[in-house]
């Protein structure tokens, strides 16, 4: 893909996710949650590029291959670590996931937006975990000028200490973006008793911030998603579904709101204005598309989002 091609950077984690089930037997897919919002742009038929920390061995080469296969192109530098990282998932019965880690994450030196990189995303383990947190901020001040900052904080209790010592993190990169998507989960162990949408609420006025985030959105799981915008709030309906799990879902929806936002002419440092008065029916429209992407993903096993031919066309 030409350099000054018009993409998405997104800075983070890619790791493999050892799943085991309720019934014992166990499978390894690759994951992460920056790389599974990248593979989703990928599979959307987007230019997206991943600012990884792979090992240079076989889980490393596994992710390398998962991730070419679907369009994602690793920055220079992404293969520096001493071994690729793992993630142990084990499902309830449900399907629901909880995580516990074998994981490093750095930024390789060098790593930045440039002038056609039209939006940065990051997230989860790589906004929180040093050494690679403090340049993933870095980074996102210094591309705000000129890209569209999305954010997901996708918490990971184990690896993140407390919610206080999470938030010390996580704030500064709520009040730095422009599109923050945060789960329900996320929010009741952020913020223990508070109501998800009044946070979403309070982040959109991002105290301390110049503007705060144009959009925040709440994923509900199975009960949809509620989006807060200047022009109001807007709520849809996830589609029924058989789940099998719910790996990667959040990343699939996130990958799929970033793209709907780049179908509309929503990203870029000179398109924040428009951004920031979008209206409630495309914004609708884009939510609509996100959870019909993340509803597929969770009725199929590992982190397995559609391409586009699967989704339905819903631009309005």
């Amino acid at each position: 893909m030409p350099s000054h091609a018009p993409h998405v950077l997104v800075v983070g984690e890619a790791l493999v996710d050892e799943v085991r089930r309720a019934d014992g037997t166990t499978a390894e897919h690759p994951g992460g949650s920056p790389a599974n919002v990248a593979l989703t742009l990928g599979r959307l038929g987007r230019d997206v590029r991943l600012a990884a920390h792979l090992g240079r061995d076989e889980r490393g080469e596994q992710i390398r291959t998962w991730l070419a296969d679907s369009g994602v192109a690793l920055t220079p530098g992404s293969d520096g670590a001493a071994a690729t990282s793992v993630a142990r998932a084990v499902l309830d019965g449900s399907g629901a996931a909880t995580y516990d880690f074998a994981i490093t994450w750095d930024l390789a030196p060098g790593t930045a937006a440039t002038g056609s990189t039209l939006a940065v995303h990051t997230g989860s383990i790589a906004a929180v975990l040093e050494p690679g947190a403090s340049a993933v901020h870095d980074l996102v001040l210094a591309a705000r000028e000129r890209s569209t900052i999305t954010y997901d904080p996708n918490a990971r209790p184990s690896l993140m200490g407390t919610p206080e010592a999470a938030l010390a993190r996580i704030e500064p990169l709520v009040a730095a973006a422009d599109v923050v998507k945060v789960s329900d989960e996320d929010v009741e162990w952020l913020y223990p008793g508070a109501e998800p949408v009044e946070v979403a609420r309070t982040w959109a006025r991002a105290p301390g911030a110049e503007q705060g985030p144009a959009i925040v959105v709440v994923t509900l799981g199975g009960e949809g998603a509620v989006a807060v915008c200047a022009a109001g709030e807007v709520r849809v309906e996830a589609p029924r579904v058989d789940v099998v799990d719910t790996v990667g879902a959040g990343d699939t929806f996130m990958g799929a709101l970033i793209d709907g936002l780049w179908e509309r002419d929503l990203l870029g440092g000179d398109r924040r204005d428009a951004l920031r008065s979008v209206d409630l029916d495309v914004l609708t429209a884009v939510l609509e598309r996100c959870v019909a992407a993340a509803a597929i993903t969770v009725s199929r096993a590992g982190a397995n989002p559609p391409r586009r031919a699967e989704l339905p066309n819903t631009h309005a």
